[in-house]
Formats: structure tokens, sequence, C-alpha cells
């Protein structure tokens, strides 16, 4: 393999992929804590309550088989992932690693795909934690006008920034304050959502759900959707729902054997949640059916907030574990997504395809410190300005995150299939792992993000926000995919050698030491 020089870099040594060593942690992430980091960055109880409804609007009963179709790609990326981990372990990883398949213009946007991902992620779960925060408080004192709090834009956005700079702040602190953080955030949400699902099936059996409905075998049959355009829009609320378990692998430089760890924590992460997500939807449709009645799934008043709804009627008097699962579920996964983008900041820093600033490692943390600030300064702006702009601020950067995430996972895959390509037919293996499993599970994020990208241009798309009669997701993402090549631009004429190859330069797998 190819050496790559870090010229003009901090002067860190090399690891044996030739890939530059950054200065973070080494060693202080096992498999245990990198799979509850994982969980803790998809954020299940946050992901549902904010998703179910959604979901069930594009594809009704058919919920349970799109959260299928959506597991699909994100396994077989993932092993895409874990082959490109194997051979380069760098926490740039999608920038990184498209840079090395690709050349440094696909590299750069795949990265700026993560960042804008998780940026947009972030002012999402800080919206759902200000939501169930003020929900917690209303019934912790019996005063349902606490629960209002929320919609007064000055208090929402205001709580948000605290809830920020909490967040940004354990961070900030490392990997080993983060791990000691997230072991109980992650194990109370899962027994709360165990709780919820067994509660509900038990209504159901009792007869006292809601809108009773039998489960079908059909639920898991995805192609019972009502148009491709449903199905389309459906699978990308599923792969929101998986996102985030790709941050086990930006951890790779701080894992204890860093070629393997990742991507079996990954691997790990997406079937546990897999499992979880179809024991709670079928749970969710057993009891509430996707009628548009008061606790229906159809009834668009509870779509964006479901357990909000739900949990008083499914778990009566024990319904404030409901709220404080999902406050911590956003408050967890809030502090570990910043996991992501600040490491690939770092990277793209370290090899000057952003400025040398980023690279800045904190000399008591050994944390990307300045990175991270800079993630969450930018998060709490998108917010305020999107919850100023949008009816439904969830809806409409849930939609936008799902073709970002189809964008940047899309092009890492293709990066593994194109890397390897010498190798991919060598063996039964490498034909399975490195070319045929990234290859699908791209091709199905590319058909998904070109036909959501064209869907949303209507003005009824999402929550129905538009400017001049064109979707505002569509806006937005066409905000952040220029915002990007005009921010590459500008890099490239202020320090030109990550773009003429000689920080990071294209290679394959076949490529001499």
């Amino acid at each position: 393999m190819t050496n790559i020089h870090s010229s003009g870099s901090t002067g860190a040594s090399t690891t044996a992929g030739g890939l530059s060593d950054k200065g973070l942690r080494a060693g202080s992430i096992g498999l245990l804590g990198a799979t509850v980091i994982g969980i803790s960055c998809i954020a299940p109880a946050y992901t549902l309550t904010a998703s179910l409804g959604p979901t069930v609007a594009a594809v009704g009963t058919q919920m349970p088989g799109i959260f299928l179709v959506g597991f699909i790609p994100m396994l077989l990326v993932a092993l895409g992932y874990r082959e490109l981990n194997n051979a380069m372990p760098d926490a740039g990883t999608s920038f990184t690693w498209a840079t090395r398949a690709f050349g440094p213009w696909i590299g750069w946007m795949g990265g700026w795909g993560l960042i804008v991902a998780t940026v947009v992620v972030l002012s999402n779960l800080a919206g759902v934690a200000v939501d169930f925060f003020y929900l917690m408080l209303a019934q912790l004192f019996g005063n349902p006008d606490l629960a209002d709090l929320a919609s007064n834009v000055v208090v929402n956005v205001l709580t948000c920034l605290v809830f920020m700079v909490a967040a940004c702040y354990v961070s900030y602190r490392g990997m080993e304050t983060t791990k000691a953080v997230q072991y109980v955030l992650v194990a109370f949400q899962l027994v709360v959502l165990v709780w919820f699902s067994v509660a509900a099936l038990v209504h159901f059996g009792n007869g006292t759900s809601f809108d009773a409905l039998g489960f079908s075998a059909d639920w898991f049959n995805p192609f019972l959707a009502p148009s491709f355009s449903a199905f389309a829009a459906g699978v990308s609320l599923s792969i929101f729902i998986f996102w985030g378990w790709d941050v086990t692998l930006t951890m790779n430089e701080e894992t204890k054997n860093p070629k393997t760890t990742p991507g079996r924590a990954a691997t790990l992460t997406v079937g546990i949640i897999f499992a979880l997500y179809i024991l709670v939807a079928v749970a969710a449709l057993m009891f509430s059916g996707v009628g548009t009645g008061e606790l229906g799934l159809g009834n668009e008043d509870i779509q964006g907030n479901v357990f909000a709804a739900l949990a008083g009627p499914v778990m009566g008097p024990f319904a404030i574990l409901m709220s404080l699962a999902v406050l911590s579920s956003s408050a967890a996964s809030l502090q570990s997504t910043f996991v992501g983008p600040a490491r690939t900041m770092l990277a793209m820093g370290h090899y000057k395809a952003f400025p040398k600033r980023f690279a800045a490692i904190s000399p008591r943390y050994k944390s990307p410190g300045f990175s991270t600030l800079m993630a969450g300064i930018v998060a709490w702006v998108f917010y305020a300005v999107m919850r100023v702009l949008s009816t439904d601020v969830l809806t409409d950067t849930i939609l936008t995150l799902g073709m970002m995430i189809c964008f940047y996972y899309g092009v890492t895959a293709f990066a593994c299939v194109w890397y390897f390509r010498a190798e991919a037919f060598t063996n039964a293996r490498a034909f399975l792992l490195k070319f045929l499993a990234p290859l699908v599970g791209g091709v199905i994020l590319a058909v998904i993000f070109a036909t959501t990208l064209y869907d949303s241009m209507n003005p009824d798309y999402g929550s129905g926000s538009n400017i001049g009669g064109v979707g505002l997701v569509f806006i937005l993402a066409m905000v952040l995919f220029i915002g990007g090549v005009v921010l590459m631009l500008l890099m490239r004429r202020a320090d030109p050698a990550f773009f003429q190859g000689r920080t990071l330069r294209k290679g394959s797998s076949t490529d001499p030491a």
C-alpha cells in the first residue's frame, strides 16, 4: 500500500496503513464500549418517537417491512466499512477512504456529507431533548402548561443551547468521559423501550388497545407499499433510524485492536438495533393501528412525537419513564454524535482539506477540541434558523438527513468496491464482502437518494413548508450540497496541497507498502 505523506501536518507518526496518526488517545475503547456508543449515537428512543409516525404516514402497516429494507443496505454498507477499516483504520473514515479510492474531490464531498448529516441530526436531537424536557417537567409537577414552553421559540432555542453546551463539554473531555456517561443512559433507554413494547402487547392481549390491529405477516412485505415514491420515502426514513453505527469506525484510532474492534462493534450495533426496532414497530401497530384517531399512528397531531402521546395510555403511571428515556436518549446521542463530525473535521484539518486549526488536539484530554466546539456552534445556529423557517423542524430535518446519509454512505460503499477492485475476484470472501455487499448497498442508497431528492421538490413534501413553491427539504439539501462545493473550491484556492495529492494520495489495495 502506498505510504501517505502528511507533509505540513502535526508531525505525527504513521500507522501500518501509511495513514497519519493524529494524536488521539489510543486503546481507550473496547468492543463493549464501542457498541454502547454506537447504540447511543443511533439513539433508539429518540429515533423511534420521531420516525414511527412519518413512516406510517408514508407506508402504513408496511412499516416493519420498510424497516427491514432500511436494515439491508445498512448491513451491506457496514460490511464494506469493516473491510475499509481493516485496511485503513483512520478517524477520517468516509473522507479518507473516498479520497484514497476516488481522489480528493469526491473524498472531500464524502467528508462534507458526513459532517452536514451529523450537524443536522445534532440539531434534531437537541429539539427532541427540549420537547421531552418540558414534557417531563409537566408530568413531574402535574402542570400541563409547562409542556407548552417547548412551543415558545425563544425558550426552545435557548434551552437547546444549554443542552448543546453540556453535550459539547462532555465530548470535549474525550472518550473515557463519553464512555462512562453512555453505559447508564443506553441501558436505561433499552429497558424502557422493551417495557413499552411488552406493555403494548399486553394491552392487545387484554383487549384494552386503542385500535387493536391483529398481527399479519404481510406487514413485513415492503412491496405492498402504496407507491414507489412512498416506498422510497419510507426507506429514507428507515435509513435515518439506523444511522449512527458508523461512529464506531470514527473511533478506530482510539479503540483496542483498531483493525477489528470497530467493524465488529458496527455489525453488533446494527443487529441489536434492528431487533429492537421490529419489536417496537409491531407492538405500536398492534396497540394503536394506523388510523387518524386520537392515538392512531396515522394521526398527524402525534406523528412528530409518538411516544409523548402513547406513553401514558400504554405505560400508565410509569409514563414518565418514557419521557426520561427519550430525554436521556436525545441527550446521550447529542453527546456521542459529536464524535463523528469532530473526528472527520480533525482528519480533514490534518490532511489540509480543512484549515489547519481543525487538526488541533486538546493536550489534556487528547480529543479534537477545536473541531468539537465548531460542530456544536454550527449545529446550534442551524437549529435556531430551522426553528424559525420550518413549521415542523423535526420532519423536515429528518427527511433532509436521510438524503445526506444516503449520499455519504453510498460514496463510501462505492469507494470500497473501487479500492478493492483488483482483489475482488480472488476468493469468495473478497467477492462477497469487498465487492457484492457494498455494491448492492451503494446502489440501493443511490436509488433512494435520487428518488427522494426529486420528490422533495414538491411543496407538499415533508411538513409542507416551502419557499417559492419549492419544498423546504429540497432547498435545504441543495443549500448544503452547493455550500459544500463552494467551501471546497475556497479551500482549494487557499491551500491546494490536499487537492494536488500531496497530503493524501489516491491509491488501491494492491499498491506496494
